[in-house]
């Protein structure tokens, strides 16, 4: 009787039908010993198969390393479970934050979240979405309400429900989740009247839509109170960072001699203007109050603590995925604009 070889590596592997050489459904199912549609009804309907069935399946995908191809899953299903999400920047805390709680929501749906850092730039924000377009997209979450004619054109061609984060719409059809940042920085801007001073100035940098709506908010209570001058604003291009919060101290100091407090559009700055203070002997608040923006965990454990608007970024991401998922759903929604507040930090450096 003739001997049988062992199996080994090469005589497991079932012959590839394509020329690419990619494991294929097929070659799956070959491995359970069922059939392509019963593999695929146990990779995308689970439930619909039995558990000793579905275990076997499992384990043909793990030996062979197969990847379902979610291109035809989509075509098959009408949905592609993919959710594109666009924020202007990953290595901002503030954003990081955001994305935490949007994939607190879709993973439980078992969604792919197609991440884009727009970079704070139009061009760049248009690029990525006719990339992320292809994958059809289920949904899609971006920042901000101010966005090219060009992306314009493209979600209202798409028909994708959109829904739009950290800034709240004006438009009763359009999503949003969010605050107000213009009654962020009012609010901020108001208290530091109220302690008493009055040559406030501001500090922005990148001069996207949401430190525009801060400085918006500031140049109104300032009005208002009588006090505004066009000297005591500073607002620059370039990315913020804790370096530029200290060049852009001296800048305002320079300018306004008697600035007795300073509102920055957010955290970093605040930070870097504390350190220059420290530096050049300017007592904080005592000489000049500072503020900031977004509540950066480092902000309460400063010395001096920084005063801050706290901002729900978490919630933010959150409640703006949960809203997505329920559109793609199809589920009733009570508000198509989410309003969460913010609360103003009042610490030692103001």
């Amino acid at each position: 009787m003739p001997t049988i070889p062992p199996k080994t590596a090469a005589s497991m592997t079932p012959a590839k039908g394509r020329a690419s050489g990619k494991i294929t459904l097929a070659d799956v199912a070959a491995r359970a010993g069922v059939a392509s549609m019963t593999a695929s009804r146990a990779i995308n309907q689970p439930d619909m198969v039995s558990a000793s069935l579905r275990q076997r399946v499992e384990e043909a995908v793990s030996e062979l390393g197969y990847v379902p191809n979610r291109a035809a899953r989509a075509l098959a299903s009408a949905h592609s479970n993919v959710i594109v999400v666009l924020v202007p920047s990953l290595s901002n805390a503030v954003f990081t934050d955001v994305l935490e709680g949007i994939q607190d929501v879709l993973d439980a749906d078992n969604y792919q979240i197609l991440i884009g850092n727009t970079r704070y730039s139009d061009a760049e924000e248009e690029k990525l979405l006719n990339i992320y377009m292809q994958s059809n997209p289920d949904g899609i979450l971006l920042s901000g309400l101010s966005h090219s004619p060009r992306v314009e054109q493209l979600l209202a061609s798409s028909q994708v429900p959109v829904v739009s984060m950290m800034d709240l719409a004006d438009k009763a059809d359009q999503l949003s989740v969010g605050f107000s940042q213009f009654e962020a920085a009012y609010t901020m801007t108001r208290y530091l009247l109220d302690k008493g001073r009055r040559h406030i100035a501001f500090m922005g940098a990148q001069l996207d839509e949401r430190t525009l709506k801060r400085a918006e908010g500031y140049r109104k209570a300032m009005q208002e109170a009588g006090c505004y001058e066009a000297r005591l604003e500073v607002m620059v291009t370039d990315p913020s960072t804790i370096a530029l919060g200290a060049e852009l101290l001296g800048r305002i100091l320079a300018a306004a001699s008697d600035c007795d407090a300073i509102f920055c559009c957010n955290d970093d700055l605040a930070h870097g203007a504390i350190y220059q203070c420290q530096r050049r002997g300017i007592a904080v608040p005592e000489h000049v109050a500072i503020c900031g923006f977004n509540d950066l965990p480092a902000s309460a454990w400063m010395k001096p603590s920084v005063t801050t608007i706290s901002t729900p970024r978490y919630r933010i991401g959150y409640e703006a995925a949960s809203l997505l998922r329920a559109i793609i759903h199809k589920e009733f929604i009570t508000r198509s604009k989410i309003d969460l507040g913010f609360t103003l930090m009042a610490r030692e450096s103001a």
